[in-house]
């Protein structure tokens, strides 16, 4: 489900805001507030229009009364993109709404059209945030969302796994989890996440960087090897490896403390934590430096600075490998 910014709030308010950039969030804003309305009328009615199609004057026809009040929701995609006039309609409506008409007005936020987002809010506008998920933290967030909506228990190290196994796109984590709700019974943990996405997760950035900073050098241009013959993108690699040795810098130049509370301060789960004090007991001070310089030297070479990325990655995970080991060597 959608985020929303009013615990209280009604699908079935006059007007909806859902702001933001997330296509699936934005396309379940729209869902809830139809599913709503059918819900109350059966025979709703569904106008779903792009900018161009909502001319000046052709939201007053959609909005004019019915003799027989029927139920009807009127989406407006890309809200922003709309021409001075038709926001000048659309404005107007916000203080003459329709009872049994609900208008849904999809927004990307940012400055463009942001005078039609001020008025809405200003007229008592239900707002939903639909904000893009950059972040591995609000990715793993959403997949724990996802198994908590579905009535189901998944474990840490699963919701990380299933992460690392599809990626950024959210449609395709939503469809992984009612899958695995679907086919499996019972707490879904990292093996059934293993069984399940064998390949996709060896493929996986993630499993490269960790096998690197654990000073497994063979296993980790074994899993670099595979990823990119899988169509693994070159930069999600080095921004794997990146992150993987600032999580050992992070952690080894924090204070000592329970998991929980280094969490907070470092922000990772706890999990996260115990998994980082393993992978660190081979790294000192100037190994971090080491592998941090590789990892820009590799994103460098990945993006156009070298010849060949697939070298400047096998570089940049043996020299990550061999920092990782330097405290023992």
């Amino acid at each position: 489900m959608a985020r929303k910014t009013d615990s209280a709030d009604n699908p079935l308010a006059p007007v909806t805001i859902a702001v933001g950039q997330e296509d699936l969030l934005l396309d379940r804003a729209v869902q809830q507030v139809v599913a709503a309305a059918r819900a109350a009328d059966a025979d709703t009615d569904v106008r779903d229009l792009t900018p161009d199609q909502l001319q000046p004057g052709t939201l007053a026809e959609l909005t004019s009364p019915s003799l027989f009040a029927e139920r009807k929701v009127v989406v407006v995609r890309s809200a922003q993109d709309l021409s001075a006039d038709t926001i000048k309609d659309v404005k107007a409506y916000f203080g003459a709404t329709v009872e049994e008409i609900t208008l849904v007005l999809l927004h990307a936020g940012g400055a463009k059209g942001k005078g039609l987002l001020d008025a809405a809010r200003k007229a008592g506008a239900r707002e939903v945030a639909c904000p893009k998920m950059t972040k591995p933290a609000d990715r793993l967030s959403f997949v724990r969302g996802e198994f908590r909506a579905l009535g189901r228990s998944a474990t840490p190290e699963a919701c990380q796994a299933l992460v690392d196994a599809i990626g950024s796109d959210l449609r395709e984590l939503a469809s992984a989890v009612s899958q695995l709700v679907a086919d499996v019974e019972g707490t879904i943990d990292e093996a059934v996440i293993g069984r399940y996405y064998t390949g996709r997760a060896e493929a996986s950035s993630f499993t490269v960087a960790d096998r690197a900073v654990e000073g497994r050098a063979a296993e980790a241009l074994e899993a670099l090897r595979w990823s990119l013959s899988t169509g693994v993108a070159p930069v999600m690699i080095t921004s794997a490896l990146a992150q993987g040795v600032r999580a050992i810098g992070k952690l080894s130049s924090a204070r000592g403390g329970r998991p929980a509370d280094l969490a907070r301060e470092l922000g990772m789960p706890p999990w996260k934590i115990d998994r980082v004090r393993q992978q660190m007991r081979g790294w000192t001070p100037d190994g971090v430096a080491t592998a941090l310089r590789a990892c820009a030297e590799a994103d460098a070479g990945v993006k156009g600075g070298g010849d060949d990325p697939e070298y400047a990655l096998e570089k940049a995970v043996v020299v990550i490998a061999r920092a990782a080991r330097s405290r023992r060597g």
